[in-house]
């Protein structure tokens, strides 16, 4: 992504977060423009009066002028400068939300991908290591309030001599393609420290996370650790050594520059006082405008061509951010269909998937059809693609062929929160947050009175068997889960968590239930349990289980068995098991005497 077109998403996004803002950054542009337009034009007057007639009315009169106007534009400024402050802050929040905003939306397709990974990462470590956001915000506004004082000054500046601008152009140009070349030397090496910082910020994150102490001191890691971060931090050392020697080069030869057009004003502008050779000659009072105004325009110009660096410097390493943004929401490629009632039908037709930039197929041509409320078990061994059909229901992958059919429909052809609201999944890398329990358990499901909520919240812990343990707790399904923000949240063991999680899906009263290694983590007698009460718990839902436990299967109404990424067979239990040249009865067999004493 260019550069132009990095600059007009940033626009664009900011524009829609808020539409005032580019506005008032030009006010304020304005403003500060008048202030220095103020203290280049007025002290013309008061100096030929005091060079002329030293009218003490007029003296008194002009110099009153330039203190109120200064006064006045100082009050302003400050306080425009304070709201702005505040403002930038507010934009730059916002725009690091409509980044997680993004995150949560995007195709979920590139949250498995490698590539968008790294990108996604590079755009985090832009907005947040180096503040690239917050820099840009700050410099686009810089770059308006220099602009707009360089046109008023070349204006001022104009009314002396043509030639006498062009001058100060032609120098300030050279003094601008030195910060160019130097700014591209900059994100150049910036590239190269990308990695380096990475993997510093990564074994500095092991050393500090609390939840890798027992590994870490149990193997003796620290000293390895250590060792990690010290070695990169050389690196890094190393780098911004190297940088600092060219840095102080680069401004020694700006500082040249600057001070070459300080004497070319003077120069000039003082030849035009005592003679008028170039032109006709000015008065004292002229001289200090016009002086002044040069070095206002050097100033200004010199701060321009800088402000202009680092917004180039900062669009190049905002490209991840602005690319990720511009990545396909997963809502895009919705259908316009609402979803209404329950799931009647569920059926695969056909349907062959492999993942992107991957031409190995998880599945192969598969077609099956699950009726309501039926309990159906998906086994097979590892990779042999039981988690990717719970993927591709969810609508997180696109088969590359066929269609998955519910209610007679094809999937992409509801439109999607409706559709989402038919189904509730539990996987196997399920995540609880550090919310309460309350609310980790109802999610966004908010349509009902919160005593309403709270009453089937604790009617379903109990039905998973976590009655007594939620009784232990002082603040019940309001205690936290984690202790990272609060000293009394709890921390759950793995079985516990997976009974909330299971809560959390049956809170939800979708008509369709998956569960992608639901009893992973619990005990053989917790597993039990839970399979005893699945039927009470899940009613006349419809169900798919996914277990390497093949006991699981035991109460399903079919086993549907996958053996690489192809329907070995679907059937019930009892019936599979008739088949002892089978997958399925290998496969129980073989488990099942591992239980035998």
């Amino acid at each position: 992504m260019s550069n132009g077109k990095t600059l007009k998403k940033f626009i664009s996004i900011s524009f829609q977060i808020s539409p005032s803002y580019f506005f008032l950054l030009v006010f304020q542009s304005i403003m500060e423009t008048g202030q220095i337009l103020v203290n280049v034009i007025l002290p013309k007057y008061l100096v030929d009066e005091l060079v002329g007639g030293r009218d003490k009315a007029n003296l008194i009169r002009f110099g009153l002028y330039i203190v109120l106007a200064n006064v006045a534009f100082l009050f302003f400024n400050k306080t425009m400068k304070r709201f702005m402050d505040v403002r930038n802050i507010y934009m730059k929040e916002k725009l690091n939300q409509a980044m997680a905003d993004k995150i949560m939306k995007v195709e979920f397709a590139c949250l498995e991908d490698p590539y968008y990974l790294d990108l996604k990462e590079r755009a985090v470590f832009a907005c947040r290591t180096m503040s690239a956001l917050e820099n840009l915000i700050g410099s686009v506004a810089r770059v308006l309030k220099n602009a707009v004082t360089i046109i008023s000054l070349l204006v001022v500046m104009f009314t002396l001599s043509p030639v006498f601008v062009l001058i100060l152009v032609l120098t300030i140009s050279i003094s601008i393609i030195a910060q160019k070349l130097f700014s591209k030397y900059q994100l150049e090496i910036y590239q190269e420290l990308i990695p380096i910082n990475r993997r510093y910020g990564y074994y500095v994150g092991l050393a500090f996370e609390g939840k890798y102490q027992k590994d870490i001191r149990v193997y003796n890691m620290n000293r390895m650790l250590t060792d990690r971060v010290l070695d990169y931090s050389r690196q890094i050392y190393d780098w911004f050594k190297g940088f600092t020697k060219k840095q102080g080069l680069f401004q020694g030869f700006v500082g040249v520059i600057n001070d070459l057009q300080a004497a070319i004003a003077y120069g000039y502008v003082g030849i035009r006082v005592i003679s008028d050779k170039f032109g006709g000659k000015i008065g004292i009072g002229s001289f200090t405008m016009y002086v002044s105004a040069a070095i206002s325009f050097t100033t200004s110009a010199t701060d321009l061509g800088k402000n202009i660096m680092t917004v180039i410097q900062m669009l190049g390493y905002l490209q991840p951010f602005m690319e990720f943004m511009s990545l396909p929401d997963e809502a895009k490629r919705e259908g316009s269909v609402p979803f209404e009632g329950a799931v009647e039908s569920l059926r695969f037709e056909n349907v062959s998937f492999h993942y992107p930039k991957s031409e190995n197929y998880v599945l192969k041509g598969i077609s099956f059809e699950i009726k309501k409320g039926e309990k159906i078990s998906i086994v097979g061994l590892n990779g042999a693609g039981k988690s990717t059909i719970v993927k591709l229901l969810c609508r997180l992958y696109k088969p590359a062929s066929g269609t998955i059919y519910i209610n007679g429909r094809d999937i992409y052809e509801y439109e999607f929160s409706s559709y989402m609201k038919c189904l509730a999944a539990v996987f196997q890398d399920y995540k609880l947050f550090a919310f309460s329990i309350l609310e980790n358990i109802k999610g966004g499901e908010a349509s009902e009175e919160d005593s309403i909520q709270r009453q089937r919240v604790e009617n379903l812990l109990e039905q998973v068997g976590l009655k007594e343990k939620i009784a232990e707790l002082k603040k019940g399904v309001d205690t936290l889960f984690g202790k990272q923000y609060d000293p009394e949240g709890i921390e759950m063991s793995g079985g516990q968590s997976q009974k909330v999680a299971i809560a959390r899906a049956l809170y939800k009263e979708a008509s369709l239930i998956i569960l992608d290694e639901p009893t992973s983590a619990l005990d053989p007698l917790a597993e039990a349990e839970i399979y005893e009460h699945f039927n009470q718990l899940v009613g006349d839902k419809t169900a798919i289980y996914i277990s390497h436990r093949m006991s699981s299967s035991v109460f399903c109404d079919k086993i549907l068995v996958l053996d690489g990424g192809i329907i070995a067979d679907f059937d019930s239990h009892k019936k599979l098991m008739e088949k002892e040249e089978g997958m399925y009865y290998k496969l129980f067999k073989s488990q099942a005497a591992n239980y035998q004493v």
